[in-house]
């Protein structure tokens, strides 16, 4: 996927790599820049065509297929360089990267942000040839974050975290005197939309099936740190659970003491305390394999104030 097919009708044979995903996801991939409304409309009018055939945007790629990919127009804005990329890499190799993520950067572009982690990534390395998220960080969590550098590693991994294979850790700073040692919360989720557009998630007896198993990792009167062991993955799921047991994250600006958090941001401390501490899965090649991030020095710093 080359800049080349933007400029001139090109012809490609879909590789064993790209089999399986649909053309309109290929097309986005292949036309960095071209926007998705203009990828449709040379779909629906055939100027796209699979083995000199029309198809339509859900036709699901064979390896081997013929696609021709006509010459499009990218503005100038379109084609502008994001900035340098420049996040730490926590691992390596031909399947797969894991990078540190700091809290406040986003992981893809959308709902305000222009950018994020994996457009960054691909910017910065145009001749790879694939580059997926494996899962997502909320913006303000830090930590591992996995992205997949073939389709058959996103695909493997992606299976292992269906059949909840893969294993994921947290740590939060949380409000308050954390009373468990170990405890084990098992409160449904459900996603909904409040009056003003904003998307949340709330304990109802309505939403999916969620479980956290909380450990104290070192309790203050004022405020804990606990270690999250994630057994399913929901959207805000550590961040919801804590706020129901009345032990929200410090720093949470949607779940969490709206007071308290402000007190502290005049102190400086500004960012939300939940941190992607470690992650273990099997290689696509079939070695186990755990990943970590160590615990931000800013946790420490909180911990020592709210002593």
């Amino acid at each position: 996927m080359s800049g080349a097919c933007k400029d001139s009708v090109t012809r490609q044979v879909v590789t064993d790599e790209d089999a399986g995903q649909r053309i309109d996801n290929y097309l986005f991939k292949c036309l960095k820049g071209v926007p998705k409304s203009h990828i449709y409309r040379i779909l629906r009018s055939g100027e796209v065509r699979v083995n000199s055939k029309r198809v339509e945007a859900t036709y699901r790629l064979e390896a081997g297929d013929m696609l021709r990919i006509p010459p499009v127009r990218v503005s100038e804005k379109q084609e502008r360089r994001l900035p340098a990329f420049d996040l730490p890499i926590l691992y390596e190799d031909d399947f797969l990267i894991a990078l540190d993520k700091p809290e406040g950067v986003a992981v893809h572009g959308g709902s305000g942000v222009s950018f994020g982690v994996i457009e960054q990534l691909r910017a910065s390395r145009p001749q790879a040839r694939f580059m997926e998220l494996v899962h997502r960080l909320d913006r303000d969590t830090s930590g591992v974050l996995l992205l997949a550098k073939k389709r058959s590693a996103l695909l493997e991994l992606h299976r292992q975290i269906r059949e909840g294979k893969v294993q994921k850790y947290y740590f939060a700073v949380v409000s308050g005197k954390w009373q468990n040692r170990k405890q084990d919360v098992r409160l449904p989720l459900h996603k909904h939309v409040v009056e003003s557009g904003e998307r949340r998630v709330s304990v109802s007896e309505e939403g999916m099936p969620s479980r956290t198993v909380f450990s104290l990792v070192e309790q203050g009167e004022r405020a804990s740190l606990v270690e999250a062991d994630l057994k399913t993955g929901r959207t805000h799921q550590i961040r919801v659970h804590l706020a129901h047991l009345d032990f929200p994250i410090v720093g949470d600006e949607k779940y969490g003491d709206f007071a308290l958090n402000k007190a502290l941001a005049k102190a400086g401390f500004k960012r939300m305390y939940l941190h992607a501490a470690r992650m273990a899965f099997v290689h696509p090649e079939g070695q186990s394999m755990t990943i970590e991030s160590p615990l931000p020095d800013a946790f420490h710093d909180l911990i020592r104030h709210m002593k």
